[in-house]
């Protein structure tokens, strides 16, 4: 017979382990309403945005994340991708298609800004910008108003790698107010554009101090490379096709008008209307000096000659009436070296329209250009340092 406070103990463990299998049963999960939230996907301290919704997450949480994957976003039109004013050290990361829908205006398609950014693609990434939507055989000088693709701004101590862009409704990538940055691998693939293409420069360079850009492979429709203003750049190991070649301009029109230690090297420019430029606006005022173009090779005995004009070109009235340069820029020691292949039956293999007295201190050795016509109409050649026209 069992004691009665035995018998009571007993009732009272079993009244609790009735409680605990009730408390134990989870209650029926409730599924939220579809957020903007929802398109972040915390990744210990990185964040990935993707779909409709990531770009606006992106930007607005940006300042949330170390890394930032954009996976396979779709940016609607006349919507700019921000991620300026990034914390020190963020890396951003483009996964899949990034996809930036139509919209007549004048962009950028994306922005960054920051200290020690890098902004790098995944394997067989793509930035589409749709170009095709809006190529109209007039570039940035009418018709539909075309938005600028990549605008790195105040981007130092950075870098940029790996990054492929396809069909750019105007300019790529507009490098301004950089400091020691640092460009690898980068591909601008605007073959799409060859017939009504326009204006759909793949680097501009503006009041930079410090740029190099590697490995670049380039088919667009106008510069390869425009360096407005700026100093200590260098481009290396590129491929150039179907546009207006390595440029130094144009030179004269902005308010800092100065372009120092610029050098190109290593590199092939192919079925170009020019491969190696310098040009300076007519009335212009500005210093060009120090400038090297090093192992080019001219790829253009095929192009359409119609289309090729120049090997190399040194133009001082652009802008402004041919064959009557101004003197208002300077072009100083502009070296040359082993600048070789082909160029178009129809181009001149060199050219040169240098105002009286700009043109000094050039040094040129190893320029060998075949094919086309050599100019009758160069004027101020300088003399010495091996340069002929």
């Amino acid at each position: 017979m069992h004691h009665p406070l035995t018998r009571n103990i007993a009732a009272a463990a079993l009244s609790l382990l009735s409680v605990d299998s009730v408390i134990g049963t989870p209650a029926p999960l409730v599924t939220p309403a579809p957020r903007l939230e929802d398109a972040i996907a915390p990744r210990a301290d990185a964040c990935t945005f993707s779909g409709s919704l990531g770009y606006s997450s992106a930007s607005v949480s940006k300042s949330s994340c170390s890394t930032i994957v954009l996976s396979s976003l779709q940016v609607p039109g006349g919507k700019t991708l921000n991620l300026e004013k990034l914390n020190d050290g963020t890396t951003v990361i483009f996964e899949g298609t990034t996809t930036f829908g139509y919209a007549e205006w004048e962009g950028s398609l994306f922005s960054v800004s920051g200290n020690s950014i890098t902004v790098k693609g995944a394997e067989g990434s793509v930035l589409d910008g749709q170009g095709a939507l809006y190529w109209d055989g007039k570039g940035g000088s009418g018709g539909v108003t075309k938005p600028k693709f990549f605008k790195a701004n105040h981007l130092n101590d950075s870098t940029l790698e790996g990054i492929t862009i396809k069909n750019a409704p105007k300019n790529s990538f507009s490098l301004n107010y950089v400091y020691n940055l640092t460009v690898k691998d980068i591909t601008v693939d605007d073959r799409d554009g060859e017939a009504l293409g326009k204006n759909t420069d793949a680097f501009n360079i503006n009041s930079a101090d410090g740029v190099t850009i590697t490995g670049a492979k380039v088919w667009n429709q106008d510069d390869c490379v425009a360096v407005n203003s700026g100093k200590n750049i260098y481009f290396g190991s590129g491929f150039c096709s179907g546009g207006h070649g390595l440029s130094i301009g144009s030179i004269g029109g902005q308010a800092v008008n100065v372009v120092s230690n610029v050098t190109f090297a290593d590199s092939t420019v192919q079925n170009s209307q020019q491969s190696v430029r310098i040009k300076t606006i007519s009335d212009g005022t500005g210093t060009v000096q120090d400038i090297t173009y090093r192992n080019i090779f001219l790829d253009n005995a095929r192009v359409d000659p119609d289309y090729s004009d120049y090997g190399v070109i040194v133009t001082q009235s652009y802008g402004g009436d041919k064959g009557k340069p101004t003197n208002g820029v300077t072009i100083t020691s502009f070296v040359l070296q082993n600048v070789t292949g082909t160029v178009g039956s129809e181009a001149a293999r060199v050219y040169i329209e240098c105002g009286v007295g700009s043109c000094s201190d050039w040094t040129w050795s190893g320029v060998s250009i075949t094919g086309g016509t050599k100019s009758s109409s160069c004027q101020n050649v300088p003399s010495g340092g091996g340069v002929s026209c």
